[in-house]
C-alpha cells in the first residue's frame, strides 16, 4: 500500500488574506461591470485600487491602438479632476507611466525623490509634501497594452511588494471592462462622427447662398467640436494665397479678410500639403505664423486644420481653435476633415449657382438694355423671349409676342437660314436686310442678325433686328443730293466744256505758255467732274438693276495710258514715279471702254492721293487663262483684314480723320462697274506696306 501524503495545513493569516483578496474582487468585479462610460468606469478603478491599499491619490492613463494615450482619470483624495489628459499627457511621455509602458513591468518606488524614472516637482524634496511612496502597474488583456495605472501615498516606503501584487491583480481585473469601455467610447465617438457628418451634409447642402453656405459649414464644425473660433479660408489662385472669408466667435470680424501665402503658418501648411493636422501647442510648433494672432487680436492656443477639397484639388482650409476642454478630442481631425470634404462640394455648387445667377443677371440687364430689338425663339419659331425694343418695333407687349412665331413678323428669309432652320445648326451668324412688318402693319427696313445660342444647356435662335430707318432716310437724303447735284451740274458743265474747248481753237497757245498751262488745268478740272458725274449717273442707274455700257474690244493699254495720263499732273506735283509693269501681247478685253478708263483713274488718284511724296506707285496688268488681271498697289496706309469687306461700300471712309476728304464713292463705283462688266474687284495687302487693288476683265473671246 503507498504512504497517504500529508495534509498541509493553510495558515490561518494566508487563508484571510485570500479570502479579502477574492472579495475585492468581487467587488472590483461589480463595480466595474455596472458601467460602460470608460471615464466613470476608470475612475471607479482607480478609487477601488487607493482604498485597497490606502493612496491618498491616484490616475491612470488609458491608450489607443496606436499607444498614444486618449482619455485619462486623476483622483485625488475623494475629488476627481477634470481636464487632465493634457497634464498626463507630459507624465506619459516623460515620467514613470511611460517607463512602465514601455517595459510593460509593474514599479514599486519607495521614495520618489530618489527614482529618476518619476517626472519631479518643486515639492518631490525631502522636507516638502510630494509624492513619496508609488506603485505604477501596466492595464493589459491578452498581450495588447491598454494603459498605465499609478498610485501614491506620502509617506516613503508606504507600500510594500503586497501592495503592488494586489494592485496588479486589480489591473488585470479591470483590464476587460477598460477595454469594453474603450470599444464603447470609440463606437459612441464613431456614431458622434457619422451624426455629425450627416447633420452636417443635410445642413450645409441646404443651401446655394455662398454667404449662408460658409456659415453653416462654421456652425457645424463649431457644433461638432466645442471650440472659441472657426475659420475658413479659400485658396486665390491669381494671387497664389489663402484668403479668410468666414469665421465665427472672439475676433471673427478681424479675420475676415486676412491674407497668407501659400505655405505660411499652419493653415499654409495644411493648403500646400492636402492634409490635415491637430497641433495641441502652438507654441512649440514652428509652422505657426503669429502674426494672424497680433492682426486680429486673438491668441490662438491649440489648433486643428483640415483642407478643403473639391475633386482632389485643394480649394481652401478649415481651422478650428482653442477647444473649450482644453484638448480636442481624438476625432476632431476625423469629423473636421470629413466636414471639409462636404464644405468642397457646397462651396463649389454655390460658388457656380452664384456666377450663373450673376452671368444670368448680366445677360438679362445686355438684354433689356440693347438698342437693338431681341428676340428669343425655339427652333421651331415660337417666341420665347423678347427685351422691350422688340416690342415696341413690333408694335405688341410680351405677351401677345409670346403667343407668335418669328415669321409672324416677315422678318425670315429661309434662302439665308434655311428650310426648318437648318443652315443655323453649324453655330454661324446669318445676316441679311429684309423688312419687318409690325401687327400693325407697319414697314421697316432691318438687318437681321440670327445665331444659335445656348441657354440653361437647350439650344436656342437669338434674332437680333437692327433698325435701318434711319440709315436708309440718310442715303435716300444722299441720294437726293447726288441726283440734284448731278443734273445741276451737268448742263452748266457742259456749256464750260464748250466754251473751253471754242477758246483753244481762238487763243494762239504757242504763243503764251502760262495761258496753255492754265487752259489745260481748266480742260482736266472739267474732264473730271465729268467723270464724276458719269460715274453718278451710272451708279444709280446699276444699283437699280438697270444694264449699262457698250461692249467693245479694247486694247488694256489703251485704258492704262489713258488713266495715267488724266492722273499725272498729280503725281508729278507729288514727285512720284508710276512704275507701269504690262507685257506688250496683252490681249484686248471685252468691255465698256469709258467705264473701266473711270474705274482705273479712280484706282491710281485713290493710290497717289494715299501715297506719300516721292514714293512709287506700281500699275500692272498680266494674262490670267480667261482674264486679264490689273492691279494698282500704292504706298500709303494700307487697309485692316476686318475692313477690306467694306472698303467697297457706298459712303465708306477708312481713314476719314486723317486722310484726305472725300465722299466715299469712288471704290463704291469700282465695285459696280467692274462686275457690270462681267470681272471681279478685291484688295490686297502689298508686300512692302500699302493696299494693292486688283480686278479682271474677261478677254474679247469671252462673251
Amino acid at each position: 500500500m503507498g504512504k497517504k501524503l500529508p495534509k498541509h495545513k493553510i495558515p490561518q493569516a494566508q487563508l484571510s488574506s485570500s479570502v479579502n483578496t477574492l472579495e475585492l474582487l468581487y467587488n472590483v468585479n461589480r463595480e466595474l461591470t455596472a458601467a460602460l462610460d470608460l471615464r466613470t468606469v476608470l475612475q471607479r478603478v482607480v478609487t477601488l485600487s487607493m482604498n485597497s491599499i490606502g493612496a491618498l491619490s491616484g490616475s491612470i492613463i488609458v491608450l489607443d491602438d496606436s499607444q498614444e494615450p486618449v482619455e485619462s482619470a486623476i483622483v485625488i483624495g475623494d475629488r476627481v479632476l477634470d481636464h487632465t489628459t493634457t497634464q498626463l499627457r507630459i507624465t506619459f511621455k516623460s515620467g514613470l507611466a511611460g517607463w512602465v509602458a514601455r517595459r510593460r513591468e509593474s514599479v514599486l518606488i519607495d521614495n520618489t525623490s530618489l527614482d529618476k524614472r518619476w517626472l519631479h516637482r518643486p515639492d518631490d524634496d525631502d522636507t516638502a509634501s510630494g509624492p513619496k511612496s508609488v506603485v505604477s502597474v501596466p492595464l493589459q488583456v491578452r498581450g495588447q497594452l491598454l494603459g498605465v495605472m499609478t498610485l501614491v501615498h506620502r509617506t516613503p516606503g508606504h507600500f510594500t511588494r503586497h501592495h503592488l501584487e494586489l494592485v496588479q491583480i486589480i489591473a488585470d481585473q479591470a483590464g476587460i471592462a477598460i477595454l469594453n469601455a474603450r470599444l464603447f467610447a470609440e463606437s459612441q465617438r464613431r456614431t458622434m462622427v457619422m451624426t455629425a457628418l450627416a447633420d452636417s451634409a443635410a445642413a450645409i447642402t441646404g443651401s446655394l447662398d455662398l454667404e449662408e453656405v460658409l456659415q453653416r459649414i462654421l456652425d457645424q464644425i463649431s457644433q461638432a467640436l466645442c471650440v472659441e473660433v472657426v475659420s475658413l479660408a479659400l485658396i486665390d489662385p491669381k494671387q497664389n494665397e489663402l484668403v479668410f472669408g468666414a469665421s465665427t466667435g472672439e475676433k471673427s470680424q478681424n479675420v475676415v479678410g486676412v491674407r497668407l501665402k501659400m505655405g505660411q503658418g499652419i493653415a499654409g501648411w495644411v493648403a500646400t500639403h492636402g492634409e490635415g493636422v491637430v497641433v495641441p501647442d502652438v507654441s512649440t510648433d514652428p509652422r505657426f505664423f503669429p502674426d494672424v494672432d497680433k492682426q486680429t487680436g486673438f491668441m490662438t492656443r491649440a489648433i486643428a486644420c483640415a483642407p478643403i477639397y473639391w475633386r482632389d484639388q485643394v480649394i481652401g482650409i478649415l481651422e478650428a481653435l482653442n477647444p473649450v476642454e482644453g484638448i480636442f478630442a481624438p476625432d476632431a481631425l476625423l469629423v473636421l476633415t470629413g466636414i471639409g470634404g462636404l464644405a468642397g462640394t457646397a462651396i463649389r455648387h454655390a460658388q457656380l449657382f452664384e456666377s450663373h445667377q450673376s452671368a444670368h443677371k448680366r445677360y438679362r440687364e445686355l438684354f433689356e438694355d440693347s438698342i437693338d430689338p431681341i428676340l428669343i425663339t425655339d427652333w421651331q419659331g415660337d417666341i420665347l423671349e423678347a427685351n422691350r425694343q422688340a416690342e415696341i418695333l413690333s408694335g405688341a407687349d410680351a405677351e401677345t409676342l409670346y403667343c407668335s412665331q418669328i415669321d409672324t413678323l416677315k422678318v425670315v428669309d429661309f434662302a439665308k437660314v434655311g428650310k426648318s432652320f437648318a443652315t443655323l445648326a453649324s453655330g454661324d451668324i446669318v445676316s441679311y436686310e429684309t423688312n419687318l412688318v409690325s401687327l400693325k402693319g407697319v414697314s421697316v427696313p432691318v438687318h437681321v442678325y440670327v445665331r444659335e445660342v445656348d441657354i440653361d444647356g437647350v439650344p436656342h435662335l437669338q434674332w437680333i433686328l437692327h433698325d435701318l430707318t434711319e440709315r436708309k432716310n440718310l442715303e435716300s437724303l444722299r441720294n437726293d443730293l447726288i441726283s440734284m447735284i448731278y443734273h445741276d451740274l451737268r448742263s452748266p458743265l457742259a456749256n464750260v466744256v464748250s466754251s473751253l474747248d471754242v477758246l483753244e481753237t481762238m487763243v494762239p497757245l504757242e504763243d503764251d505758255p502760262a495761258l496753255k498751262s492754265l487752259l489745260n488745268i481748266a480742260i482736266r478740272s472739267t474732264e473730271r467732274i465729268q467723270r464724276l458725274t458719269n460715274s453718278l449717273l451710272d451708279m444709280r442707274r446699276l444699283e437699280a438693276g438697270h444694264t449699262v455700257g457698250d461692249f467693245q474690244p479694247t486694247p488694256p493699254i489703251s485704258l492704262i495710258m489713258e488713266a495715267i495720263d488724266a492722273v499725272l499732273p498729280t503725281s508729278q506735283t507729288k514727285k512720284q514715279e508710276i512704275d507701269l509693269q504690262i507685257p506688250p501681247d496683252l490681249p484686248q478685253v471685252n468691255v465698256d471702254a469709258e467705264m473701266m478708263k473711270r474705274v482705273l483713274i479712280n484706282l491710281l488718284e485713290n493710290a497717289v492721293k494715299y501715297s506719300p511724296t516721292g514714293s512709287k506707285v506700281i500699275l500692272g496688268a498680266e494674262l490670267d487663262d480667261t482674264h486679264i488681271l490689273i492691279w494698282v498697289q500704292d504706298n500709303g496706309p494700307g487697309i485692316p483684314d476686318a475692313d477690306k469687306h467694306r472698303v467697297f461700300d457706298k459712303f465708306t471712309r477708312l481713314h476719314a480723320h486723317s486722310g484726305p476728304h472725300g465722299f466715299g464713292l469712288g471704290l463704291a463705283y469700282c465695285r459696280l462697274a467692274v462686275e457690270a462688266n462681267r470681272g471681279q474687284i478685291w484688295v490686297e495687302n502689298a508686300p512692302d506696306g500699302g493696299s494693292c487693288f486688283k480686278f479682271t476683265l474677261p478677254v474679247e473671246n469671252q462673251t
